[in-house]
């Protein structure tokens, strides 16, 4: 069986829900860390690249004397 990172999160997430039922505040840490880690959020800014990045906008102009008519 292979698993997903989805499977991951929703293992934790019970994990992390048993902890709080039994009052382990370091294992609910430890769940919401590894989650952290799953999904790339424990990298302080400086390890990512911090060159600007191209961005493309689109702009779609229409002519407002004419307006659209639907028969």
């Amino acid at each position: 069986m292979k698993l997903s990172i989805d499977d991951l999160m929703t293992e934790l997430d019970d994990a992390r829900l048993t902890a709080k039922a039994n009052g382990q505040a370091s294992a609910m840490v430890a769940a919401t860390m590894s989650k952290a880690k799953l999904l790339g959020l424990d990298k302080a800014d400086s390890e990512y690249n911090n060159e600007p990045q191209p961005v493309s906008v689109i702009v779609n102009v229409k002519d407002a004397r004419k307006p659209d008519r639907v028969c």
